[in-house]
């Protein structure tokens, strides 16, 4: 989960597994899998920023075994 900032100052808590692609037309629009769009004062590339994040700290580091090693 990711906050994020409304328009009118109100402070959103959404899913970021459910991000389907962030779009800046000039307001920062994010639409969700569920075909939701929600409108934030937050650019583009803090979202993005803030979904890298929520991963980082979501999913456990995976270690690729390169060549058997």
């Amino acid at each position: 989960m990711i906050k994020v900032t409304r328009l009118d100052n109100r402070e959103l808590v959404v899913n970021a597994d459910h991000v389907e692609f962030i779009e800046a037309t000039p307001e920062t629009i994010i639409s969700l899998t569920t075909g939701r769009k929600v409108v934030v004062r937050e650019s583009v590339d803090e979202v993005v920023g803030r979904v890298v994040e929520y991963r980082q700290r979501a999913l456990p580091a995976v270690r690729v075994r390169v060549n058997g090693s």
